[in-house]
C-alpha cells in the first residue's frame, strides 16, 4: 500500500496508524510527498516528511516534485498533478491501494461546498472512503483527534499555509461557515454533515445501478430510445443523459445541470427544436425517436 502524507496532522496520522498496523496485517506499506512547488521552502518540507516517514518504517518513501498547471484553477490544477503522481508512483510499486488522510471535518467541507454550487446527489454524497484503489480510512474521524494523535507520536506537523489562505473556498466553509453554522446550530454540525454524505451515498449509489440497468434497456444502434426515457423517472432519466454525454466525450469539468436539462428537453419536451450543443465540441439531436450523441461534421468533411 501507499500512504500519501504532506506533513499534516491529518495524513501523518494515517502513516503513524499504517506504520502501525501494517505488519500485524503482513503489508508493506511504500510513502509519498508531493512538493508541489508552489511555497518558499516546499522541497525542504518534502524533504522533512521524507525523513520523517523514513523513520516510521515506510520503505520505499520518496518525494515527488510536480508541475502545476492552470486548467480548472489553482486548487484543482495542485490536485490533478498530485494525483498523476500519485498513481505513478503506485504504478510504479504495484501497490494495490493509495491511502489518503481525508477527515469527516474534510467531508463536511465538501457537503457545504456542493450545497452551495446547487449540486445533485451525487457530488453531496461526498467522497467515498473506497474509490477505485484509493482508500480514506479516516473519513469518520474528526480532525482535532488526528491533531491529538500525532502530538501523542512525539511528530511535528506542518501546517500549510494555503489551509489559512481566505482567496481558496475551502478555507472560506472553514474557517467562516462551518463555526457560525456551530455558533447559529449548536455543536455536532461537521459530524452530521458528514452524516449526510454517508446516508445521500448510498441512495445515489442505488439510483445509479438503476440508471445504468434502465439505460443499457433504452440503448438502440444508434442511440437512446427516447420512449422509453421519457417512461423513467426523472432522477435516472438525468443518470442516464449525463452519462452518455460523458460517453461520447463531454469534458466531466465542464458538463453542467442545464446541459443535461437541454437533453431532457429533447426527451420529454419534444417540438422539433434543434440539436443541443455540449462541452467537447459535441452535439445532441432527436431523429426518428432516437437521442443521437455525436461530432458535426466539420466543413472540410462535408465538402468531401
Amino acid at each position: 500500500m501507499v500512504v500519501a502524507c504532506s506533513g499534516g496532522g491529518d495524513s501523518l496520522a494515517l502513516a503513524v496508524a499504517t506504520a502501525f498496523e501494517a505488519p500485524r496485517a503482513s503489508l508493506r506499506v511504500a510513502g509519498i510527498t508531493v512538493d508541489h512547488g508552489l511555497q518558499e521552502g516546499s522541497a525542504q518540507r518534502a524533504a522533512a516528511v521524507v525523513t520523517t516517514l523514513k523513520n516510521l518504517g515506510l520503505d520505499p518513501v520518496e518525494g515527488v516534485r510536480v508541475q502545476v498547471g492552470k486548467a480548472g484553477g489553482p486548487e484543482a490544477a495542485a490536485r490533478t498533478a498530485r494525483y498523476a503522481a500519485l498513481d505513478a508512483f503506485a504504478d510504479q510499486h504495484a501497490a494495490a491501494a493509495i491511502l489518503l488522510g481525508h477527515t469527516a471535518d474534510d467531508q463536511a467541507e465538501t457537503v457545504l461546498l456542493g450545497l452551495a454550487r446547487g449540486s445533485g446527489a451525487r457530488s453531496l454524497a461526498g467522497m467515498a472512503p473506497v474509490a477505485g484503489r484509493y482508500r480514506r480510512p479516516l473519513l469518520d474521524l474528526p480532525r482535532a483527534d488526528l491533531a491529538q494523535a500525532v502530538a501523542t507520536a512525539g511528530l511535528t506537523l506542518w501546517h500549510d499555509p494555503h489551509n489559512l489562505d481566505p482567496a481558496y473556498a475551502r478555507v472560506r466553509v472553514r474557517q467562516d461557515a462551518l463555526p457560525a453554522l456551530e455558533k447559529a446550530l449548536g455543536p455536532g454540525v461537521a459530524e452530521a454533515l458528514a452524516r449526510t454524505a454517508r446516508l445521500l451515498r448510498a441512495d445515489a449509489d442505488a439510483l445509479d445501478a438503476l440508471a445504468g440497468q434502465a439505460g443499457h434497456a433504452a440503448t438502440q444502434d444508434e442511440g437512446l430510445d427516447c420512449a422509453a426515457l421519457a417512461a423513467l423517472p426523472a432522477a435516472l432519466r438525468s443518470r442516464i443523459l449525463r452519462a452518455a454525454a460523458l460517453a461520447a466525450g463531454a469534458p466531466a469539468g465542464a458538463l453542467a445541470e442545464r446541459h443535461v436539462a437541454a437533453l431532457d428537453a429533447l426527451v420529454t419536451d419534444w417540438h422539433g427544436q434543434g440539436p443541443v450543443h455540449l462541452p467537447g465540441d459535441l452535439r445532441a439531436l432527436r431523429r426518428y425517436g432516437i437521442l443521437i450523441l455525436d461530432r458535426p461534421p466539420t466543413i472540410e468533411s462535408t465538402r468531401d
